[in-house]
C-alpha cells in the first residue's frame, strides 16, 4: 500500500530540508474532489480576487469552462473570457499574443481551464502581467500543474521559460474522470517517465556532483507508487483512481517547485518528447500529446538503460574519440532544420560536448561502473512491464505508434540530448561513444 498523499503538507510554507536547502511552494489551495466546480467561486473570493479572466479552448470550454463560468455568474463574480478557437492549441507567439490582447483591463486573476498547454500559457500570461492564476484542471494528463516552468514553442524551438506556479489547483473528479481516455493515459505516461528521469538525476549526482535531494526524490517515488497502486482502476474511470492519479501528478509538480526546475520530473524521456514534437511541427503535423510521447520515450529510455547495464565498456577507446564540431553542426542542421541555430546556441552556452568534461565523466564511470550498473538494475522496472501497462490503456508503446519514423528514432538517441543542457543517459552514451550504435539498436528493437 502506497503512503497516502497529503498535499496540504507542502502548501504555502517554507520547509527546511536535510539536503541543506529550504523548499517552498507558492500554492495556497488544492481541491481535487467531487463537485469542486461548485466551490470554485468560494476559492476565488477567499483568496481575495474579484475580476477573474477565463482562458479556455473550444474543447475545455465545453468540458468544464461553461459550467465554471455559470458558477461564477451565479455567485455574482464579474469575469471575462477568451475561448481559443483551435482543436489543438500550440503555445507559440501567435497564441500568446491573442490572449494578451483579449485580457480586459482590471483583471486581477487569470483562471485557466484545461491542462497541459492551457496551463503553460496561463503561467506565462499571468507572470508577464504581474497577476496570479488558478488552474481548473480538466484532465489528469500531465504533471506540470504547479511547476514554475512553462513549456512553449518559441521560434520553432521547444523552450521552457521560468514563470510561476498557480495559487490554486482545482479539479472536479467528475470532470476529470470523463476526460478522453487518451488524456488519462497521457497522465500515466508522464508519471512512468519519473522512473527514468530520477535515474538520470541520480547518475548526474554521482558522476557530476549535481545537486540532488533525496527527500524530493522520495516525494516523486510516492507519486509513482500511488499511480501504480490504482493502475487497474484507471481504465474504469473510477473517481478515486482518477483523484489519486491527479494528486500524484500535482505532487510531482510541487517537487519541481521545491527544486526550482524540472529535474525531479524530466529527463531524457522528456527530451525525446520535445524532439519529436519539434519535428512534427516543422513538417506541418500535429504532435501527439506530451504525456503520450513521454510514455513512449520512457520505453526507449528504459531499453537504453538496460542495454547499457549489460555493456562491456572500452573506456580507453571512449577517451580516444575525436569530436568533429563541423560534422556535428552539419548534422544538427539536418536534424533540427529551422530550429538548428537555437540548438547550436544552447550547446555554445552549456558546452555539453566539451572534451575535458567528457573525459572527466569517463574517468568517474570507469572507476564506479559496477555501482552504476547496480543502481540501474535495482531501481528501474523492466521495459516489458511498462509496455504492458501502457498497452492496457490502449496507449502507444512504440515510436511508430505516435508517428515517429525509424530515422527519427535513431536521431533522437543521438541528438535529442541537445534539446536541453541536462545530463541524462543520452549524454552518457555520447561520452562513451555509443550513441550511433544504440540508435541503430533501438530501430531494430522496435522493428523486431
Amino acid at each position: 500500500m502506497a503512503k497516502a498523499l497529503d498535499l496540504n503538507t507542502y502548501l504555502d510554507k517554507e520547509i527546511d530540508c536535510s539536503c541543506g536547502h529550504k523548499h517552498y511552494s507558492s500554492v495556497k489551495r488544492i481541491d481535487i474532489d467531487k463537485e469542486a466546480v461548485k466551490r470554485l467561486p468560494k476559492h476565488i473570493e477567499e483568496l481575495g480576487y474579484k475580476k477573474p479572466f477565463i482562458v479556455a479552448d473550444i474543447n475545455t470550454w465545453k468540458a468544464a469552462g461553461e459550467a465554471a463560468a455559470a458558477e461564477l455568474a451565479a455567485a455574482g463574480i464579474d469575469y471575462g473570457k477568451v475561448i481559443l478557437d483551435y482543436e489543438e492549441v500550440v503555445p507559440n507567439e501567435q497564441v500568446i499574443g491573442e490572449i494578451l490582447v483579449a485580457v480586459r483591463p482590471g483583471t486581477d486573476l487569470i483562471l485557466g481551464v484545461g491542462s497541459g498547454t492551457l496551463n503553460d500559457l496561463c503561467k506565462l500570461i499571468s507572470f508577464r502581467m504581474g497577476l496570479d492564476y488558478i488552474i481548473y484542471a480538466t484532465a489528469p494528463s500531465m504533471d506540470g500543474f504547479v511547476s514554475i516552468g512553462s513549456a512553449l514553442m518559441l521560434q520553432h524551438v521547444k523552450t521552457t521559460v521560468d514563470c510561476q506556479g498557480p495559487v490554486a489547483v482545482i479539479g472536479d473528479t467528475d470532470v476529470l474522470a470523463q476526460a478522453p481516455m487518451r488524456l488519462i493515459a497521457a497522465g500515466l505516461g508522464d508519471t512512468l517517465g519519473k522512473y527514468t528521469c530520477l535515474m538520470d538525476w541520480k547518475l548526474s549526482h554521482l558522476i557530476n556532483d549535481e545537486y540532488y535531494c533525496k527527500e524530493v526524490v522520495d516525494m516523486v517515488r510516492t507519486a509513482i507508487a500511488t499511480v501504480m497502486e490504482y493502475r487497474d482502476k484507471v481504465r474504469e474511470r473510477d473517481p478515486e483512481a482518477i483523484k489519486a492519479v491527479t494528486e500524484a501528478l500535482v505532487l510531482t509538480g510541487i517537487a519541481m517547485s521545491f527544486v526550482g526546475n524540472s529535474r525531479p520530473a524530466s529527463g531524457c524521456e522528456h527530451h525525446f518528447s520535445h524532439f519529436w514534437e519539434m519535428r512534427a511541427l516543422m513538417h506541418g503535423q500535429t504532435p501527439e500529446l506530451h504525456g503520450t510521447q513521454v510514455g513512449v520515450g520512457t520505453i526507449v529510455a528504459l531499453k537504453l538503460y538496460h542495454m547499457l547495464a549489460e555493456e562491456k565498456i572500452d573506456f580507453a577507446a571512449a577517451k580516444a574519440r575525436v569530436f568533429d564540431k563541423n560534422e556535428w553542426i552539419a548534422n544538427i542542421h539536418h536534424c533540427y532544420e529551422i530550429a538548428a541555430d537555437g540548438i547550436i546556441a544552447v550547446e555554445e552556452k552549456s558546452k555539453k560536448n566539451d572534451i575535458p568534461a567528457r573525459d572527466q565523466c569517463i574517468d568517474y564511470m570507469e572507476k564506479n561502473w559496477d555501482k552504476i550498473v547496480k543502481t540501474i538494475e535495482e531501481e528501474l522496472p523492466a521495459t516489458e512491464d511498462m509496455e504492458k501497462l501502457l498497452a492496457s490503456l490502449d496507449a502507444p508503446v512504440t515510436p511508430a505508434g505516435i508517428g515517429v519514423s525509424d530515422e527519427e528514432v535513431r536521431d533522437c538517441v543521438i541528438y535529442a540530448k541537445e534539446v536541453r543542457p541536462r545530463f541524462t543517459v543520452l549524454q552518457i552514451l555520447w561520452d562513451l561513444g555509443l550513441s550511433e550504435e544504440y540508435g541503430d539498436r533501438m530501430v531494430k528493437y522496435f522493428n523486431a
